[in-house]
């Protein structure tokens, strides 16, 4: 009787032995599984943070493009006005210089 009840308990020793390396390893996939969906967020965060960056700089170049698009047309408006302005004035000098020629010919009459 002894004897069965030795084997027994070794058979139980055995059984629990089993069972805790089983549930070791299962631990350690539960950790390991754990780990790569922690690395795995990591990497996507990392994936969002530079495609916010990269959509950031092209923002900023498509801001840098309009401004200087509007400044072009800005320095052409001006140019515009003035090459307008000096026409004007050169069609100015040129009436005033025709009608005081009239009056300085009314004079000798």
């Amino acid at each position: 009787m002894r004897k069965i009840i030795i084997a027994s308990m070794a058979a139980a020793a055995f059984s629990l032995a089993a069972c805790s390396e089983k549930a070791q390893e299962e631990t350690s996939e539960a950790a390991g599984a754990v780990a790569d969906d922690a690395a795995a967020a990591g990497d996507a965060a990392a994936d969002a943070a530079t495609d916010a960056a990269d959509a950031t700089a092209d923002a900023a170049k498509d801001a840098g493009a309009a401004v200087e698009g509007a400044a072009d047309k800005a320095g052409n408006a001006v140019e515009g006005t003035v090459n307008a302005a000096g026409a004007a004035a050169a069609a100015a000098g040129d009436k005033i210089a025709e009608e005081t020629k009239k009056a300085e010919a009314n004079d000798k009459k």
